[in-house]
């Protein structure tokens, strides 16, 4: 049961955005006996900066998940951001601090760096290419380089995305090197596909497979099928792979640890998750 010492993290969407966070959360605060909840809220874009600051009135609000489209808009409204959201250049999480400030993250990189961090795969002194820069793309390049790449080559058809978000990384991290305007996988460690190509049938691939060389870690950022046509390209040339689900579930423990309630694991997460298989 809901009461008013509950402790509330909002799920701020767009009004008919799939909320699929609660589905994922509330069973396990369950399973853990915390009394919190996360609580779905559609938003329209127009009224989002005004209804903001009055969700953080709540007495009993800890923070928010920011999904699509607000995560941009979220960088404005609040008192603080990390680097990592200064680099991604959007906010997916808010938390609200002892002292009333707003403190702004973002996990979307995370879920990704943690996942091929579990696999094995450790970032550090490695060069890594990112295609597609956008609002996937960018917080998975700063997490990749927040751990310690050497080289990060970022490639988007929209060449003032990557170049706006080399600019960024070169602020915040210079001793990493950073190169613009080529998806040719040739000679990196790392390859991630952060655009939309593999939802559809017929998608092209995002890069060049011929150019991938045997052993290379691949990973994708399509959720709608879990091998998608250019990881199961990756697979039959004995690449190592991470699906797109698996940033999902990597980057809820995140979530946790930022909003004080612990931490767990993602095959804790996908017991108890509610969402269909």
């Amino acid at each position: 049961m809901i009461s008013g010492k509950t402790t509330l993290i909002a799920h701020l969407g767009y009004p008919t955005f799939a909320f699929k966070a609660p589905l994922i959360y509330n069973p396990w605060f369950d399973k853990h006996d915390i009394d919190a909840v996360v609580v779905p809220m559609g938003v329209k874009p127009e009224e989002y900066r005004e209804f903001f600051p009055l969700l953080f009135k709540m007495t009993n609000i800890r923070g928010a998940l920011v999904t699509m489209p607000h995560k941009v808009t979220t960088t404005e409204l609040v008192d603080e951001l990390t680097p990592i959201a200064k680099v991604a250049g959007a906010s997916n999480a808010v938390l609200l601090r002892e002292d009333g400030s707003l403190l702004g993250d973002q996990f979307d990189g995370a879920g990704f760096a943690r996942g091929v961090a579990r696999k094995g795969f450790d970032v550090k002194g490695k060069r890594a290419l990112v295609v597609g820069n956008g609002g996937v793309g960018s917080p998975i390049a700063a997490s990749l380089v927040a751990g310690g790449l050497a080289e990060i080559g970022l490639f988007d058809p929209n060449l003032a995305a990557s170049e706006g978000l080399a600019a960024r990384l070169n602020e915040h991290y210079p001793e990493t090197k950073t190169t613009v305007g080529s998806k040719d996988p040739d000679g990196y460690d790392l390859v991630v596909n952060a655009t939309p190509l593999g939802m559809n049938d017929g998608d092209p691939l995002p890069m060049d497979i011929d150019r991938i060389a045997p052993g290379t870690f691949v990973g994708e950022v399509v959720m709608k099928q879990t091998i998608t046509p250019f990881l199961q390209a990756a697979l039959d040339k004995g690449c190592p792979i991470q699906v797109g689900s698996d940033m999902l579930y990597e980057q809820i423990p995140a979530y946790l640890e930022f909003f004080g309630f612990g931490s767990t694991t993602p095959e804790e997460l996908r017991e108890v998750s509610l969402i269909p298989a």
